[in-house]
């Protein structure tokens, strides 16, 4: 059986739409138009149901031909969600107190699917946090209500079933998958005491052992929780507003993982910075994380917090698993260029870079083959529009709207996971009539003084680092595992402390020079002692120097210099040693 063809809602100020993905990139045949501006629209987890709301009603139609499923008459709906099993609706509507209501009216509203009852009415004034969350088997819901969490289950809100309280939770992250379920919760410090993050395992909530993994840090306004699919393990990005060093205009990030076995630890990343993205593999092995002043470097971990990958460094500040986890997209987006470098993470080779100006959204399509990337309002007001490319790079289907009219959102049809099968990874470009968009090299800034001269490479602004695979010396490394690398290492010590212990026991010749390691020869004058052993230093500190250019490091102008003296330090260091 073939897989589905995933559908592609496009909301704007010329309405909502649906348009079946590739290959035909057509509109849907099943569902109409609505002409009318919508605030919001969404697809079931599972994209049998898609809803959306033109400020008139709430809209609930099946995917698959159109049928009408339920109407709301909400106009003031701003926000719309379903619950995973597609029982509940739920609707979030801006709070606001009237002369007849000074209380204000219930803003969050739940009502049953497909027979539109009203199930309950709550209170939500703040959009952030609005929808409660489920469970997928919908056993468990928890939301947050003045600074605690409320738990109900089997979907009857007319009783909690259970409450965490603690001192001030600001936030919490409920993890994927059924029972049992577990919960992050982020309680931030205050009064001089740390910031925490904890992981409990419902409905154990209370006592002194019943959090499964518990961190606390200090420089914490704010967190983002980020659970594995497997929900063994999180994420928790931790941000300062204000950096006091004043290295940054962005605060100050730090990244912690926490496992659901208890083990706790800081993600030591290579490169000063801010955190631009951490994003997990759909494995739950691995995770990407972009960081570091720009140009940023991309890295992979796995869950030892140790690094796999080194991508070098690159104009990015985003990453992008597709859903089958075989490909890993990294971009710069928002005030950057919009270039994409698309990887295949089983090989780690690049398959091409693209280039997508002006882009404010970036989504993978469901079968893991196509991404859509997008202009929008109120990001960007000019030049909106949309594209649908493979992933090699060829554009199969570009919208441009017009002057004057507004793309708000694009957004895929869901599928339940497993729905699409990896395919091959290919590296040459989809046939397509309306191309490629590959990126262009780009060239740093020259002044018209300097533009008739060749460039050099003490000219540029930073150090830009290859990926990993086309460092010099690395390449042989790669392709080995850890315990073979390891091994390897240990094999190349012991043979050069063989060759080491050899050179010690041979007398020395007055040609070569004499190692650090070695005993120091004197003549009985202090004066040439001194001058050998300060040679002797240079030339080390020389040897360590080409070292890093042989592992792939752009030396500055003044240490190819002293590479340069190396020839003219060994001719001194020879006369002295033959004038003892």
């Amino acid at each position: 059986m073939a897989p589905p063809v995933p559908l592609l809602a496009v909301r704007g100020s010329e309405g909502t739409s649906l348009l079946s993905g590739p290959p035909r990139c057509e509109p849907h045949p099943a569902f109409q138009r609505d002409t009318r501006p919508s605030r919001c629209l969404t697809f079931s987890t599972d994209g049998t149901l898609f809803g959306w709301c033109n400020g008139r009603s709430v809209h609930v139609v099946k995917c698959i031909d159109g049928s009408t499923v339920s109407n709301f008459e909400l106009p003031k709906t701003a926000l719309i969600e379903f619950s995973p099993l597609n029982n509940i609706l739920v609707t979030w509507q801006p709070y606001t107190k009237t002369q007849d209501s000074p209380q204000g009216e219930a803003n969050l509203r739940l009502w049953e699917l497909p027979s539109g009852r009203p199930i309950k009415s709550l209170y939500q004034k703040k959009v952030d946090s609005w929808c409660p969350i489920w469970s997928e088997d919908e056993k468990i819901c928890v939301r947050s209500v003045n600074n605690e969490l409320h738990f109900y289950e089997n979907n009857d809100f007319n009783s909690i079933a259970n409450k965490l309280h603690m001192q001030k939770v600001s936030d919490f992250a409920l993890s994927p998958g059924t029972q049992p379920s577990k919960v992050a919760v982020y309680v931030p410090g205050s009064k001089g005491a740390p910031s925490f993050v904890r992981l409990y395992q419902y409905p154990a909530l209370e006592g002194p052992s019943a959090a499964l993994a518990n961190k606390s840090f200090f420089k914490a306004d704010r967190v983002s929780m980020h659970w594995n699919r497997k929900a063994s393990a999180v994420l928790v990005t931790a941000s300062t507003e204000v950096d006091k060093s004043g290295a940054s205009y962005y605060g100050e990030q730090t990244l912690h993982y926490l496992a659901v076995n208890g083990e706790t630890a800081v993600v030591q990343l290579a490169k000063n910075g801010p955190i631009y993205d951490v994003v997990w593999s759909p494995n739950s092995s691995e995770f990407c994380v972009v960081y570091g002043f720009m140009p940023a470097k991309a890295t992979v971990f796995n869950l030892k917090c140790e690094p796999i990958f080194d991508f070098g460094t690159g104009p990015r500040n985003a990453a992008y698993y597709s859903p089958q986890g075989h490909i890993l997209v990294l971009a710069g987006f928002g005030n950057l260029q919009g270039q994409m470098e698309v990887w295949d993470v089983r090989k780690y080779k690049q398959v091409t870079k693209l280039q997508a100006t002006d882009t404010t959204w970036f989504s993978w399509c469901p079968d893991g083959e196509h991404v859509v990337t997008a202009t929008c309002s109120p990001r960007l007001r000019v030049s909106n529009g949309y594209k649908i490319w493979h992933y090699t790079g060829s554009v199969l289907h570009r919208v441009d709207l017009a002057a004057g009219t507004e793309l708000w959102e694009v957004r895929w049809q869901s599928f339940p996971v497993g729905s699409f099968p990896e395919r091959p990874i290919k590296y040459q470009a989809a046939p397509s009539e309306l191309g490629t968009t590959q990126a262009t090299p780009t060239q740093a800034y020259r002044p018209p003084a300097l533009r008739h001269m060749p460039a050099t490479p003490s000219s540029k602004l930073h150090e830009d680092e290859p990926p990993q695979d086309l460092r010099p010396g690395l390449s042989g490394e790669k392709s080995l595992s850890k315990s073979a690398l390891k091994n390897q290492r240990k094999r190349e010590a012991k043979k050069a402390a063989k060759q080491e212990a050899k050179r010690e026991s041979e007398p020395s010749t007055v040609s070569a020079p004499v190692s650090s390691s070695q005993s120091e020869e004197t003549n009985g004058d202090p004066e040439t002692d001194k001058k050998i052993k300060n040679l002797k230093k240079k030339l080390k500190a020389i040897d360590e120097l080409k070292e890093q250019q042989a592992s792939g490091k752009v030396l500055q102008k003044n240490q190819l210099e002293k590479i340069q003296k190396e020839e003219q330090l060994l001719e001194e260091l020879r006369d002295l040693q033959v004038g003892q």
